[in-house]
């Protein structure tokens, strides 16, 4: 049975990603990135009432109710820092903030979503590789690359042609991080803090999009 090298400590802040199985996308079109965005923030609840497939067939009046009183009881399994949605994979930044937070969180997402998804498609077994990865962050240099790393993954991959396609990608928490988009599903005032203006968190970011293409051809060519 898989056991978890790295501890998952209260109050330390991990890089959480997985892939699928083989591979194989798992967010084929907006319909299946909305529905992980929506399991996302769902499940970032401690006690939801009720699974969320049995939410998503509710009234709007009856999600509303349900909603409002899990924003009132404001308890969470993780601080989401950052994520990123990718067509056969996910990045998290994520603090843990009560014990087993985030296996909690990651197996709730990850088993919902899966079924939903094989419900879709016609398909049968594991969605998603059976352990999740998590790296402790060691430093705020870290944290901040980390972030980086994250909000660039869609343009590092080509899944989009340029920058200017960035802050539209409603699939990652860069578009909330600048602006162009509102949620609650994360929190930005941690990583946002080390800047003086957001103007300076875009240029950090985007300043390095070629330099991160040149390492992403390189850790193609050490796993080959």
């Amino acid at each position: 049975m898989p056991y978890r090298k790295t501890l998952l400590v209260s109050g330390e802040i991990y890089h959480v990603f997985n892939r699928s199985v083989a591979h194989q996308p798992i967010f084929p079109s907006e319909t299946y990135y909305q529905r992980g965005l929506e399991v996302l923030s769902y499940y970032n609840n401690l006690n939801p009432p009720i699974r969320f497939s049995h939410f998503a067939r509710l009234p709007s009046s009856l999600k509303n109710q349900i909603l409002e009183s899990l924003n009132k009881d404001n308890q969470k399994l993780v601080k989401i820092l950052a994520f990123c949605l990718m067509p056969n994979h996910i990045h998290f930044l994520l603090k843990e903030i009560r014990e087993k937070g985030i296996s909690t969180f990651m197996r709730k997402f990850q088993d919902s979503y899966a079924k939903y998804f094989n419900t879709r498609t016609k398909r049968s077994g594991s969605l998603f590789q059976s352990m999740f990865k998590a790296v402790r962050i060691l430093t705020e240099e870290q944290l901040l690359h980390v972030t980086r790393y994250i909000h660039l993954n869609p343009v590092t991959a080509y899944i989009l042609k340029d920058l200017n396609e960035l802050s539209n990608y409603s699939w990652s928490s860069y578009p909330i991080y600048i602006g162009k988009q509102s949620s609650d599903i994360i929190s930005t005032n941690e990583i946002l803090g080390f800047f003086s203006s957001k103007d300076k968190f875009i240029k950090f970011t985007e300043d390095q999009i070629d330099y991160q293409r040149e390492l992403d051809k390189i850790k193609h060519l050490l796993l080959e």
